[in-house]
């Protein structure tokens, strides 16, 4: 990320506006090192907004500098503090930097660049270009794509459920079973699989995985699952083979993805079949981290047929699991999309 070492944990406050129907609202904002917190008075997280994709509605020496988290989003936020506008103007300008701009030597580099690629195309096969495509891809451009990606889903499932004291209780998740991974958990009230990941490692977890079950456990036994599954094929890699070479080629060259392309993406993600995760490899993940595997082999299963290798050889007897989060975190969890 282009965080800029004398802006970390920047503070500041604003005017947030969650929508056009709503007033706008007195705010804390923390300057992360990928990302925009907005807060309220109480520290309590309301908004996460992606720093690449952040946009100035009146750029300029207008005060105060208007802002909003990507060009399809209603909300919108107000800052007057120059020290803050100054670090995400000099982010912005960092980021521009490192992307291609038009010039004198554009025309030929665009030509190499297709001489270059046509040639690994006969002698190199397909798959192989999308996952040097997707190796070379900066985390700038993988957060763009799955902001974009997101602001799609939104449109058809709505917006991540926030509820009183969730931002902390899934904190707690990400901590607990992810550990160093990219990304952050969000919730979806509809429209979504029981899990799903975002380029930049974002997980989308359906409502029901947490309102229809009895225990965190089997919550962090689909947040595991998931996980196995980015790791065994980059959520790139599967993005790029479904939208083609073309969009691949693009994004080699010009650091995009073609509108139209993530539209389509986005909706193959929301109706895609969700591969299943090899036991071994699954067992392996409760034992890491300290969880029965035998709560989500009955979750899956009912009468326990279909996942009783997870049932028989559960690594971790539950008197020895380690709690996945307090029961008031939990119950916060349960009521995130509240009606």
């Amino acid at each position: 990320m282009t965080a800029l070492k004398e802006f970390e944990r920047l503070e500041a406050t604003g005017l947030w506006r969650p929508d056009d129907q709503q007033q706008r609202i007195n705010v804390l904002l923390f300057l992360g090192d990928a990302t925009l917190v907005i807060s309220d008075m109480k520290e309590m997280a309301l908004s996460h907004w992606s720093l690449p994709a952040l946009e100035r509605i009146n750029p300029g020496p207008a005060r105060p500098a208007l802002y909003r988290p990507g060009d399809q989003c209603d909300e919108t936020l107000e800052i007057s503090d120059e020290t803050m506008i100054e670090a995400i103007e000099r982010i912005h300008a960092a980021i521009e930097r490192s992307r291609p701009h038009p010039g004198r030597l554009r025309g030929a580099i665009l030509w190499g660049s297709f001489a270059l690629v046509a040639g690994l195309s006969l002698f190199w096969l397909p798959g192989a270009m999308i996952r040097y495509t997707a190796s070379v891809v900066p985390d700038v451009t993988r957060s763009s794509i799955s902001t974009g990606l997101l602001n799609n889903i939104r449109r058809v499932s709505g917006k991540p459920c926030q509820g009183e004291g969730s931002t902390a209780a899934l904190a707690t998740l990400q901590n607990r079973l992810r550990g160093g991974r990219s990304g952050q958990i969000l919730v979806i009230a509809n429209s979504v699989p029981a899990s799903l990941h975002l380029p930049d490692g974002t997980m989308l977890i359906n409502r029901t995985m947490i309102e229809d079950v009895d225990s965190p456990d089997v919550l962090a036994g689909y947040i595991l699952a998931e996980d196995l599954r980015a790791s065994a094929s980059d959520p790139l890699v599967d993005m790029l083979n479904s939208t083609g070479l073309i969009s691949a080629f693009r994004l080699l060259t010009t650091g995009k993805i073609p509108d139209p392309a993530l539209d389509t993406y986005s909706e193959t993600l929301l109706s895609r079949y969700q591969s299943p995760v090899e036991n071994l490899a699954l067992l392996a993940a409760f034992k890491e981290a300290g969880v029965s595997s035998t709560p989500y082999a009955y979750a899956i299963d009912i009468t326990g047929e279909a996942t009783l290798p997870l049932i028989e050889a559960d690594p971790v007897p539950a008197a020895a699991a380690r709690p996945v989060m307090r029961d008031s975190e939990w119950v916060a969890l349960q009521g995130i999309c509240g009606e």
